[in-house]
């Protein structure tokens, strides 16, 4: 997004939230450029000139899209929660629950994004405070503080499961029972994958079916886990197993051939 966008003027802004059309009517987004587009683990910030950023957050259901003008959306409009336009490129959000816009000042003091974790596509990423903090979860299972942003920030449920399958890690295993080394492996490990599938994401104007693990060119085999329950592994064969966990149930998968529980 932010080589599709950065440096342009805003032609057209549109939402569905009175909150955001608001703020819109008294300080108008059409004519702004837009000066950056950066995320900040789970959050997204398109920063527009006139001290302005509009942040976004996924959740589990929405999705940014890059279009060209006139080509025809991949989701219904009716899905459509925020639209930002430039003279070469649409920007939909589709399905994002969370969108506010903020002024450097309202960023500054943001309650969330200070409460996050080190970033683990930052540039200036804190390793080992990211390791410290995850150490200080013992009694949490790793699954669950891999999905704690104030702990380390960027990873949802897909790579929550992707990463614990490269790292050989069973998802229920306490915090507290994993090694030094492989608890810095596994930092490490989700490091790398997601900023491979960034860089994948980057090189397509719509990537939004882009995401992958596997590096496989196979559309078909582009997760080693993640919505693969019943399926056999495809690096072992056993069969993968799925359980819903926490107050959201969200779905973990693992291969209990690859991520032996400690004493199987």
């Amino acid at each position: 997004m932010h080589r599709a966008l950065a440096g342009k003027t805003v032609t057209r802004f549109e939402s569905v939230y009175p909150a955001l059309t608001r703020i819109a009517d008294d300080h108008p987004i059409v004519g702004r450029s837009v000066e950056s587009v950066s995320a900040r683990g789970k959050h997204l910030l398109i920063t527009l000139s006139g001290d302005l950023t509009l942040r976004t957050h996924m959740r589990m259901s929405g999705s940014w899209h890059l279009y060209r003008p006139g080509v025809r959306w991949q989701r219904p409009a009716r899905d459509m929660r925020v639209l930002l336009s430039t003279e070469d490129v649409v920007a939909v959000g589709f399905n994002i629950p969370v969108a506010e816009l903020l002024t450097g000042r309202d960023l500054a003091r943001h309650r969330e994004l200070r409460a996050l974790g080190p970033d683990l596509l930052d540039s200036a990423f804190d390793r080992a405070e990211a390791i410290r903090r995850l150490r200080a979860q013992g009694r949490e299972t790793v699954a669950d503080a891999l999905l704690n942003q104030r702990l380390m920030a960027g990873i949802g449920n897909v790579f929550k499961s992707e990463t614990l399958f490269l790292a050989g890690i069973h998802p229920f295993t306490r915090v507290s029972e994993v090694p030094d080394e492989a608890l810095a492996s596994l930092v490490d490990i989700a490091r790398d994958a997601l900023t491979a599938n960034t860089l994948s994401r980057s090189q397509s104007l719509n990537a939004s079916t882009a995401r992958t693990t596997t590096r496989s060119m196979d559309p078909n085999r582009k997760l080693w886990v993640y919505g693969r329950g019943g399926k056999r592994c495809l690096k072992c064969g056993t069969v993968i197993e799925a359980r819903k966990t926490g107050l959201d149930a969200r779905l973990t998968y693992w291969c209990p051939g690859c991520q032996k529980k400690r004493g199987d």
